[in-house]
């Protein structure tokens, strides 16, 4: 951990922020359409398969490098109106936040492995993930539920999370503007 707290949010801690936020929108954005597309439609389906899994892992491996930046530069102070009990809800949700930024792909990579199809892994449709463990029916049928409902658990939370830094912008904090520019 740094000796000092930092003023603002770096510009890569900003920017890894805002990147894995739209990914996240993304890659549930994906979901759906790839789950329902029918079999007809085999391609397009594997594609979209693909771009989920492309976005998950990416998502994953953007949450360790922020892992490491918070590690290496901390994280800016808590506004100093921000009421003690606020600060300590903030926190929490941040916590709950990074942990189903990293549950969620985690689990998704365990449904991949653990399908019965045993369709591969393709990171950006060119290297392949070898999976872990083999086709399990049962373990499958479990983790894909658990998987969908953190994936919309991480969602809510974010969405949450939006609103409350545009609640504090529109009460005149610098909640969402330290997240942007920077500026503290």
């Amino acid at each position: 951990m740094p000796a000092e707290v930092p003023a603002g949010w770096s510009r890569g801690q900003r920017r890894l922020h805002w990147w894995s936020a739209a990914l996240i929108v993304a890659g549930f954005a994906l979901a759906w359409p790839m789950v329902a597309l029918p079999l007809d439609q085999l391609l397009a389906k594997f594609l979209l398969y693909q771009a989920h899994k492309t976005i998950g892992l990416t998502v994953l491996a953007l949450l360790l490098w922020r892992f490491g930046l918070r590690l290496r530069r901390g994280r800016p102070a808590w506004d100093a109106g921000l009421p003690p009990a606020q600060a300590r809800l903030a926190g929490a949700g941040h916590g709950a936040l990074y942990a189903l930024m990293l549950v969620v792909p985690v689990l998704g990579y365990f449904v991949a492995a653990t399908a019965p199809a045993q369709v591969p892994t393709l990171f950006l449709l060119v290297l392949p993930v070898p999976h872990a463990v083999g086709a399990d029916p049962a373990a499958f049928a479990v983790l894909r539920v658990v998987h969908r409902a953190a994936a919309i658990l991480l969602l809510a939370l974010a969405a949450g999370h939006a609103a409350m830094a545009v609640r504090h912008h529109l009460r005149g904090r610098p909640t969402l503007t330290r997240m942007w520019r920077a500026v503290p």
